[in-house]
């Protein structure tokens, strides 16, 4: 079986859960930035970079072809108007 065959929900699920370890893993590289764990810089953004993909994978068994192109644009839009926020308060 692929994991684009699992149920809509069963993959729903699998992407909340993967999207909470990566909320839990940038927690875990700003203690490590503030020196309140005793896990390494290097170990903490190799989980970072594991629960990234892992959310990568679940995001792209759900979405299709025509929704990636969506979701470029949305991306690009966001984008945009993150920078431009970036740059209004540097006046």
């Amino acid at each position: 079986m692929k994991p684009e065959e699992l149920s809509l929900e069963t993959r729903l699920i699998q992407l909340a859960e993967e999207s909470a370890e990566l909320a839990q893993a940038a927690l875990k590289m700003v203690r490590v930035i503030y020196g309140d764990t005793p896990v390494t810089f290097d170990d903490a953004c190799d989980h970072l970079l594991e629960e990234i993909a892992d959310v990568k994978l679940c995001a792209d068994i759900i979405t299709s072809k025509d929704d990636d192109k969506i979701i470029r644009g949305i991306y690009a839009d966001k984008y945009r108007r993150w920078e431009e926020r970036l740059n209004d308060g540097e006046r």
